[in-house]
């Protein structure tokens, strides 16, 4: 199997990261400049709606308010992402799980940002045809990658592959 560098392969993650945290932050900045105090904007009728919310919570606004636990359990998030994108062999097999941990890292981020910075999420997003929470670029690159993480591992990655990274 083909070795990649680890310290390009850190790099080359981390420049996307921060793209990705880049186009997070500038559709959320669009979304308060042409859809806050404004009314919403369906772009599908009755199916796919763009408004602005203001979310202290997490999905359907649970736990709102809680904004040092979602503090706390975000950097443990962050941190632990990190710690697995430089644990994993640096192999092109387990590329796919490294851009998991990227995208994770920069929805993670993304929606740090908000919480420091507004003490809120930014959302903007609404799936009107089944009421789905509203929700922004960030919760779409967690969502995505964690569904890619489970068909992964399921179909994918076989157990004896996380042996060595399991046990250290």
């Amino acid at each position: 199997m083909k070795e990649v560098s680890k310290s390009r392969s850190i790099i080359i993650g981390s420049i996307i990261c921060c793209l990705l945290i880049i186009i997070d932050q500038a559709t959320k900045l669009m979304a308060v400049k042409f859809l806050k105090d404004g009314e919403p904007f369906e772009l599908i009728k009755n199916v796919f709606v763009l408004r602005y919310l203001e979310n202290n919570g997490a999905a359907f606004s649970l736990l709102a308010g809680k904004q040092i636990f979602f503090l706390i359990i975000t950097i443990i998030l962050i941190l632990v992402f990190g710690f697995i994108f430089v644990k994993l062999p640096m192999t092109d097999r387990m590329k796919y799980l490294r851009y998991i941990c990227v995208f994770l890292e920069a929805g993670a981020i993304g929606n740090l940002i908000d919480r420091i910075r507004l003490n809120y999420v930014i959302d903007f997003f609404y799936i009107k045809l089944i009421n789905f929470p509203t929700f922004n670029v960030a919760d779409i690159y967690i969502t995505v990658s964690m569904f890619i993480f489970i068909l992964l591992i399921m179909f994918y990655y076989k157990e004896e592959e996380f042996e060595s990274f399991i046990k250290g």
